[in-house]
């Protein structure tokens, strides 16, 4: 059955304010074109639904179906394709010029977490006062948090300088196994 052709503001039965239609039958054959109340008859008869599926062409197109069928169906498609749909959260990281080693270490750690969760991570250094004539400090900084990351990540959007905040992107890193190797990454030949 087809799901996306009709609009969520469907006329249906009675609602239908045209005098003739085009109707098409449950098995996709084109009737023809009919007075409403012919055609209202005949999907009444099928024990069916008539229901508007183009509105805009003249005469409008009309479709004899079990429409509260079409419903379910339509509903159950979105909500399977919600569920299937993947969020990506971006987590932010917040470093100054001065941080001390263990402190980025600790960040590094927390930016390895939320990579391997899945999630995009933002790092952003805050420079304050006169560390703003230093902002190739910030780049290094950067750098050296990129590097300690490891394979976990990689740049997503080079750093760039927004006022007083220099910004990285780092998205998570896709394995995809490469031709000729398996699950344990050893060579099948061997």
């Amino acid at each position: 059955m087809e799901v996306s052709v009709i609009s969520k503001k469907t006329f249906i039965n009675e609602e239908i304010r045209a005098q003739e239609v085009r109707v098409i039958g449950t098995d996709g054959v084109m009737l023809g074109v009919m007075n409403i109340n012919a055609a209202l008859q005949k999907a009444e008869e099928e024990g069916y639904d008539l229901v508007e599926i183009s509105p805009d062409s003249v005469p409008p197109v009309c479709k004899i179906m079990d429409y509260g069928k079409y419903r379910f169906d339509r509903d159950k498609k979105e909500k399977e394709q919600r569920r299937n749909r993947v969020v990506v959260e971006v987590k932010e990281i917040q470093l100054k010029c001065n941080i001390d080693t263990h402190d980025l270490q600790t960040k590094q750690s927390h930016a390895v977490k939320f990579l391997t969760q899945g999630n995009k991570v933002k790092v952003v250094v805050r420079f304050y006062g006169r560390e703003m004539t230093r902002t190739e400090r910030g780049a290094e900084l950067l750098t050296r948090f990129v590097e300690g990351c490891g394979d976990a990540g990689v740049v997503d959007k080079e750093p760039i300088l927004e006022g007083r905040n220099m910004t990285l992107i780092m998205a998570p890193k896709k394995n995809k196994p490469t031709k000729g190797n398996n699950q344990n990454g050893q060579d099948q030949n061997s």
